[in-house]
């Protein structure tokens, strides 16, 4: 196990300037996640840290030790990628143990770190098989064994999920996230999927345009956005924002210096007004998504389109008007000019 660091990071193409000088520590068997839109530099970050891109500029440690001209195969980490890259024509078996063909380790060694890792992994009755037969998570357990009986320093993970249906990538979020807990080893995680972010880490790094936002605790994200584009970002579905302004009484929507951002979550449609609430909205029903214990209803309130949320049986007719309210405390203020964060209300 290692830490891991990033000392303004760059990465350039020619002009264009993918990674801005980041900076970034991870703890020594910290699970971290890089997460942001496509193009954002979170799989270039990746891909420098493992050694497959050139370090355009700044420093990169892993364990303490400069490594920025260090070939990839002496770093002594692993990196499971998207497309599993395990071999048609090998058995579980070969592909799990292909990394330790080089080593000087002895026959009995390799096999018994092979087999350690099939155990491990639920893949002992599929150790003679090829990977046609296999499904898809097996096939990315295969390349994740594959990296584990390196008993590498840090693991790095790019967007290992994205191929699998949404039930099976449940599934593995959950495996993956318990197979670090058991090993304690650093691991770096890119996605684009803030549920997969949200579930699996230790803490979030939140990138745009090659640069980092914001980093923190899934919660910590979630419950105190810096800004709109976190906001939106960390949490599903995305959080509502409404233009607005400040009174003596709170807020008012419409026209003004703020962004008013509620998440539909605490955006509850009721009978009538509440009066305790410190924003309510009238608006006229668009689509229902009736989720089994919550129903999300999307209004249109004065030409803004807002989420909300019902209890699960009640699922109200398009068309229909509706209120939903927000309790204080349930607010988010945010500078419309620069999007940065002003607190809550």
């Amino acid at each position: 196990m290692a830490t891991i660091e990033l000392d303004r990071l760059v990465k350039r193409y020619g002009k264009i300037e993918a990674v801005k000088g980041i900076d970034l520590h991870i703890a020594d068997g910290e699970f971290v996640v890089l997460v942001g839109p496509s193009g954002c530099g979170k799989s270039t970050t990746l891909r420098m840290i493992a050694g497959l891109e050139d370090i355009t500029g700044g420093t990169l440690r892993i364990g303490g030790e400069i490594v920025n001209e260090r070939e990839p195969k002496h770093r002594n980490i692993a990196m499971v990628f998207q497309n599993y890259a395990i071999y048609p024509h090998l058995t579980v078996h070969q592909n799990i143990g292909f990394g330790l063909y080089t080593s000087k380790l002895s026959q009995s060694e390799k096999d018994k770190r092979i087999r350690e890792a099939a155990d491990t992994l639920g893949l002992d009755a599929y150790l003679d098989r090829r990977p046609a037969a296999l499904s898809g998570g097996q096939r990315q357990r295969v390349a994740i064994g594959r990296a584990m009986v390196r008993n590498p320093v840090a693991f790095l993970f790019d967007e290992p999920l994205s191929n699998l249906d949404a039930q099976l990538r449940a599934q593995m979020r959950i495996e993956i996230k318990r197979l670090q807990q058991r090993l304690a080893t650093t691991t770096v995680y890119v996605t684009h999927d803030q549920v997969e972010a949200m579930t699996m880490a230790d803490r979030i790094v939140v990138m745009r345009d090659g640069e980092i936002l914001q980093t923190g605790t899934p919660t910590e994200l979630y419950e105190n956005p810096v800004d709109t584009f976190t906001a939106r970002f960390i949490g599903s579905p995305s959080m509502n924002l409404v233009p607005g302004r400040r009174d003596a009484s709170g807020v008012v929507l419409g026209e003004g210096d703020i962004m008013v951002g509620v998440r539909p979550h605490d955006l509850v449609v009721r009978a009538d007004r509440h009066p305790g609430a410190v924003l309510s909205l009238d608006g006229t029903v668009t689509a229902v998504e009736p989720l089994g214990s919550e129903t999300l209803v999307h209004l249109d309130t004065a030409g803004r389109a807002v989420i909300a949320t019902a209890p699960g049986k009640s699922i109200p007719p398009t068309g229909s008007r509706l209120t939903a309210s927000a309790e204080p405390g349930s607010l988010y203020l945010f500078d419309a000019g620069s999007g940065k964060s002003l607190g809550r209300l």
